[in-house]
């Protein structure tokens, strides 16, 4: 774990010292909660449309920012010194701690922003809405982490990873959409229990084919 901790710390540093992912994606959500909001003037959107919203929002705000992850190393060349001097494990890790911290304070935003600019969106039941934003940001960025890694070596780095990603994604797009919509109708908690459970197996099942195979994508 002390790789896996000095890989956080070298990521956070950088970021707070530059703050190029988070101007950039703060100022996405800005511009995109802008368009959404010129767009449905006047209208009243119902709360399944403003749950799909809300994450469409979140995906594209992710494909903004995680990729940087891997590809900002290979552009400063700093990857091969991490491969000579750090576990692959480590380095994984320590990516997946950093752009897990990074989702969760940039979807607290969105939430926030979301909340106070979109009138239909009340959410009803806090405990599903919780729960969907706890696992679900975790498993966006457990695969947007390790796609991150596989699109480093690539030439289109840029139009690749959303492309990449966006089927990759899906299945957990689908059930935290469903979950989210369900919390905005005041559903009961068991309601949720299966999306929960669609969740929680996505982001074991890609979390562990990131460490079985990131040691391959990392080295060659």
């Amino acid at each position: 774990m002390r790789g896996a901790v000095a890989i956080f710390s070298k990521d956070l540093n950088s970021e707070l010292r530059t703050r190029y992912a988070l101007n950039s994606l703060l100022m996405f959500v800005i511009v995109t909660l802008s368009i959404i909001l010129f767009s449905t003037a006047g209208e009243t959107v119902s709360p399944s449309l403003s749950a799909g919203i809300l994450w469409i929002i979140i995906f594209f705000a992710a494909m903004s920012g995680l990729s940087r992850s891997f590809v900002s190393e290979e552009e400063r060349g700093t990857s091969m010194t991490l491969q000579l001097w750090v576990k692959p494990s480590s380095v994984l890790t320590g990516k997946l701690l950093f752009n897990s911290l990074l989702i969760y304070v940039l979807n607290i935003m969105i939430i926030i922003a979301y909340t106070l600019t979109m009138p239909s969106f009340v959410v009803k039941t806090p405990s599903i809405f919780f729960i969907t934003i706890l696992i679900g940001s975790f498993g966006l960025s457990s695969a947007s982490t390790f796609i991150a890694a596989i699109i480093s070596k690539a030439n289109s780095k840029g139009t690749l990873y959303p492309v990449l990603s966006f089927p990759i994604l899906l299945p957990l797009l689908m059930s935290v959409i469903d979950a989210t919509r369900l919390s905005t109708d005041g559903a009961a908690f068991g309601e949720a229990a299966g999306d929960f459970k669609i969740m929680f197996s996505y982001s074991v099942v890609v979390s562990t084919v990131a460490i079985v195979l990131f040691d391959f994508v990392w080295r060659d």
